[in-house]
């Protein structure tokens, strides 16, 4: 009997063993890793040493609100950040008198305003839309052409012709379609197709091209001091570049002057940027790099198996705040990191005279602190 019970155990476990591997080699997942070439990740050094002048933040409490992924300061001098729960509060840069201004219905990440007073805003699951300052909310873009649509806006910059830049993170995975920006996320920057694109809209005539693609994850986005140049973060190639704003269905690698890397290797993801003071453009990593993905970079079926794992096992990096700023040549002027991370996810920096405040994926409450 014994034997009996000791043969059926050996067979059950041998099945599941046979239905783990299985599983995990021939599973269908929605991405489809290619190969590519990620440089040593560097490691917090140089002008990127350890530190902690990111610790100890002060913080707005916003109540049951969190993730404030993007903030700015409007034309009125109020507070405005874009939340998790699709809402966009307003308040006094102290925190005062906080309010709900808008609700776009799905997920803003990044807004800008333009001459008139309007939001513009870069919605992951809604598209560019405009929002006035009586809090209507009305669609500009959602199609590049009729064959060609925007699956995942993320950050917006109004140029001074009134010409608004945006990024069309992943032309692969949508949000909507993929279960949130987190999960399309993932998948866009696994597989490493770099369908991540720059775009521009004509406030005049409506009509919306490409300035640029083949990025990996296209993110953050900011202006030059000369109106035409855009600072553009690639978040999947821990890099920034300097794109021509007039440039047109541009790629990025074809080598043409009218785009460079301006930071390459960077240690973590790099997420928004922002005009500074000075003439500084903050940027936020919101993870620092795991040196498991990056020796995963030449093994796409390795990573195929990794996408069949739940996504806790994923191999993100640790939990790590830091912020930092760059002049226009991509010289790092300000550096600031928090080792414990007590203020999660640190996705930029927004700068007034008197605060810098923190953006963040998932942080309860809006972090800042005294300049």
């Amino acid at each position: 009997m014994r034997g009996a019970i000791l043969r059926r155990t050996a067979k059950v476990a041998a099945f599941l063993l046979v239905a783990t591997v299985a599983y995990l080699c021939f599973w269908p997942v929605p991405a489809k890793p290619v190969s590519w070439l990620a440089p040593p990740p560097p490691g917090f050094s140089g002008s990127y040493a350890p530190n902690t002048l990111l610790s100890g933040l002060r913080v707005i409490d916003t109540g049951s609100e969190v993730g404030p992924e993007h903030i700015a300061i409007g034309p009125d001098h109020k507070l405005y950040a874009a939340m998790t729960s699709g809402n966009l509060l307003r308040m006094e840069q102290d925190g005062a008198r906080q309010e709900v201004f808008a609700t776009t219905g799905g997920r803003v990440l990044g807004f800008d305003f333009n001459s008139q007073g309007q939001m513009i805003a870069a919605d992951a699951f809604k598209g560019l839309l405009a929002i006035a300052p009586d809090r209507h909310v009305t669609l500009l873009t959602d199609h590049v052409s009729p064959n060609d649509p925007i699956g995942y806006a993320n950050s917006v910059i109004i140029g001074p012709d009134g010409t608004v830049y945006f990024t069309d993170a992943s032309t692969r995975f949508s949000p909507v379609k993929w279960g949130g920006t987190y999960e399309a996320s993932v998948l866009d920057i696994m597989e490493q197709s770099a369908t991540g694109r720059v775009l521009a809209y004509d406030p005049a005539s409506g009509a919306t091209r490409i300035v640029a693609h083949g990025l990996s994850f296209a993110n953050g986005i900011a202006l030059s001091s000369d109106g035409h140049t855009l600072f553009v973060n690639e978040t999947g190639r821990y890099r920034v570049w300097k794109i021509d704003g007039r440039a047109r269905d541009l790629d990025v690698l074809s080598g043409s002057p009218q785009a460079r890397v301006l930071i390459d290797n960077l240690p973590g993801y790099p997420d928004n940027l922002m005009r500074g003071r000075d003439g500084r453009i903050w940027v936020g990593l919101f993870k620092p790099r795991n040196p498991a993905a990056d020796k995963l970079a030449q093994r796409p079926f390795a990573r195929t198996v990794v996408l069949r794992l739940p996504r806790f096992l994923l191999p993100l990096g640790k939990s790590y705040g830091h912020v930092f700023a760059v002049d226009e040549e991509g010289h790092v002027t300000a550096d600031l990191q928090d080792p414990s991370a007590a203020y999660p996810e640190t996705t930029g920096a927004t700068e007034t005279a008197d605060r810098l405040y923190i953006h963040s994926l998932h942080a309860h409450g809006i972090g800042w602190l005294p300049r």
